[in-house]
């Protein structure tokens, strides 16, 4: 188990969207979160205090965490200097990326001299089965997005909360660094081996009552070149009844990806869902969960009714405005 509570390091993160898996912890277990660390540079503020390492012991901090999620996962020699100096002061260390802790010579030395920890929560430990695409009992809800980091998690998340509070059965099912951080379980989806992605994803939502909804964490994007793969998988894998189209609007390209435009949600929509009913012919799209983070709230609501009016289906900022209309859609199946 990864001891709380967290010291959140963002790094030199470039811009706060790098900062995605810190700022899940943040938002979702805020009792968690005691800090954040920042370096020179780093463009990245969580609105936590900014605290030294001593600073952040003294108030219970227990873990540093990497908070960021930068393109290939890699930790910088910049980065090791704070790493080591952490475990030389008492923290254990966790992290989501691709560029594991245990690989790093220089940090497993200094984590055995000192009897710390290095938690690696992108490494999968269980053999998952090849996919059979067999039938599951209970039902299944996906966010698929038209690009990477749009709120696909933040979706799940939020309608998990709403349908508990209303008394439905509900479970988040974490794929990514940032769910499983957050939770303490999942499927490190991006780390499976290819052949066995989307049977990981029958494994993670296995048979269950017929009136419980798994909430599985959207990754990727079917229209981004570098991650459409995992997209795939939980397409496939999850064999969801229903989808959940997710967008961000103020984008003026696909992440990472400056030669490619993000799709319309139009476009989405039909090819998600012809792709969702290869697994499940009965599968529908529900509603649309839009990031209207760097909208006004009167652009995000004319945003929001204009989708509505244009496709016929529920749309709402879940975070800012409530997950209600995408509840309602999914207890109405």
């Amino acid at each position: 188990m990864i001891e709380t509570p967290y010291l959140l390091f963002l790094g030199d993160a470039p811009d706060q969207l790098a900062a995605k898996v810190a700022i899940g912890i943040k938002d979702w277990r805020p009792e968690n979160a005691v800090g954040q660390f920042r370096m020179e540079g780093c463009k990245a503020d969580l609105g936590l205090k900014d605290m030294s390492l001593t600073e952040a012991r003294e108030a219970g901090a227990k873990t540093l965490v990497i908070g960021v999620a930068n393109r290939g996962g890699v930790i910088s020699q910049e980065w090791k200097k704070v790493l080591v100096t952490a475990l030389e002061e008492g923290f254990d260390l966790a992290s989501g990326l691709h560029n594991l802790l245990r690989d790093e010579a220089d940090l497993a030395a200094v984590a055995e001299a000192t009897g710390r920890k290095l938690h690696d929560v992108r490494v999968p430990d269980v053999d998952y089965p090849i996919a059979n695409g067999i039938k599951r009992k209970g039902k299944r809800c996906l966010a698929v997005g038209t690009d990477c980091s749009v709120g696909k998690m933040y979706t799940a998340m939020a309608m998990e909360a709403e349908m508990r509070n209303r008394g439905m059965k509900a479970t988040f099912r974490a794929t990514g660094q940032t769910g499983i951080l957050i939770t303490g379980d999942g499927v490190p989806l991006d780390a499976v081996v290819a052949d066995f992605m989307a049977g990981s994803v029958e494994w993670l939502t296995p048979d269950n009552d017929e009136d419980h909804w798994d909430l599985i964490e959207g990754q990727g994007s079917l229209f981004h070149v570098s991650y459409s793969g995992v997209t795939m998988a939980l397409v496939h894998g999850g064999q969801p009844d229903a989808l959940i189209l997710s967008h961000e609007p103020t984008r003026e390209h696909m992440r990472g990806l400056p030669g490619y435009q993000l799709p319309t949600l139009e476009a989405l929509r039909d090819t998600a869902l012809h792709l969702a009913r290869v697994a499940n012919p009965d599968c529908q799209v529900v509603g649309v969960s839009v990031n209207t983070q760097n909208m006004s709230e009167d652009d995000a609501k004319t945003y929001l009714a204009a989708i509505e009016a244009d496709m016929g289906l529920p749309a709402t900022d879940p975070f800012r405005f409530g997950s209600g209309k995408l509840v309602d859609a999914l207890a109405a199946l």
